[in-house]
């Protein structure tokens, strides 16, 4: 069997992770997960081939590293589904327990949906992995991010906590009149404040031209539908004048989760931790001594030396007594 070009050299791989006191099995499945949603589409061999390897992987590897792949796949739209099945990413938010006891006979009532499909938030992101995910979806079609934000719905993720009741509605309000007026700066600005973005990160948000961020950022600070539809008209003439466009968005902003939306407000802000970081670069201790200013053994002017000598007074008319 030859490997496709995508995964170049892995079979070897595997076959070295079973020997003896060699386990590379937790970084391969990582690093094979990373290289296949790096891509949009998929042949059919490279599909084949991703799940042939994957599913060798799976059953021997640590729980931590399980989760994370299972939390990256769970958002890809093109995660294949003998994968989607083995990580139970579709039965997730049910979490079916075979040892559980038969259901009675005698009816009971049942717990409402949203409480029955509320998936349990287990797993934070770390920053690489939010930067991802936040790529992900800002390279994605319109198409394809629709099924990012509904499966986020569903991942195993921890999402941004709630928005306070009343900084929201005063956002509202901020909001709605930037709008009215176009100022996407003063829009912008206040996307920033009230989400707690980096200033290019929410102009970012708001200037993409796709409209699927700003969706995001809408659900997550709470703004009504007929306030959305609102903004999009008087924003942004591209998408204002497009009734096509207005509709698109308004319809996946009354589907869209906003767990699904804080989800990936969180990945915008753990994409923020990974750009600080690079740009951070620890200073040690002899490195600072190092960077410090070299002063020279002797800095005393000649002939005068410490403790030796006797100071000389010298009268008005100069001369020594």
């Amino acid at each position: 069997m030859t490997a496709p070009p995508m995964f170049p050299g892995f079979d070897g791989l595997l076959t070295l992770s079973r020997r003896d006191g060699v386990d590379i099995r937790p970084t391969l499945l990582r690093v094979l997960t990373d290289l296949y949603v790096q891509t949009s589409t998929h042949t059919v061999e490279e599909e084949r081939h991703f799940v042939e390897l994957t599913s060798r992987l799976i059953d021997h590897v640590d729980d931590a590293t399980r989760a994370v792949v299972r939390a990256r796949l769970s958002i890809y739209p093109r995660t294949p589904a003998a994968i989607m099945n083995k990580l139970r990413l579709g039965a997730f938010a049910a979490d079916p327990r075979p040892d559980s006891p038969p259901p009675q006979a005698t009816p009971l009532k049942a717990p409402p949906a949203e409480t029955r499909t509320r998936p349990v938030a287990i797993l934070s992101m770390e920053p690489r992995d939010a930067a991802e995910i936040s790529e992900m979806f800002f390279g994605a079609n319109s198409k394809d991010r629709a099924l990012i934000l509904h499966n986020l719905a569903t991942a195993p993720l921890r999402p941004s906590p709630h928005i306070h009741p009343s900084r929201a509605a005063r956002a509202i309000e901020v909001l709605h009149m930037a709008a009215f007026a176009s100022d996407v700066g003063n829009f912008a600005t206040e996307i920033s404040a009230t989400l707690m973005l980096p200033a290019a990160i929410a102009e970012r948000v708001v200037k993409d031209p796709g409209g699927e961020p700003l969706a995001c950022a809408a659900k997550a600070i709470g703004i009504p539908s007929q306030t959305f539809q609102q903004i999009l008209l008087f924003l942004d003439p591209a998408i204002g004048t497009s009734v096509t466009e207005v509709y698109r968005l308004a319809r996946l902003y009354d589907v869209l989760s906003e767990r699904a939306a804080r989800i990936m407000l969180a990945a915008w802000r753990g994409a923020t931790m990974t750009e600080a970081r690079a740009k951070y670069r620890p200073a040690l201790y002899h490195e600072e001594r190092h960077r410090a200013r070299a002063v020279p053994a002797n800095s005393r002017p000649e002939g005068v030396q410490s403790g030796r000598g006797s100071l000389r007074w010298s009268g008005r008319d100069g001369s020594g007594g």
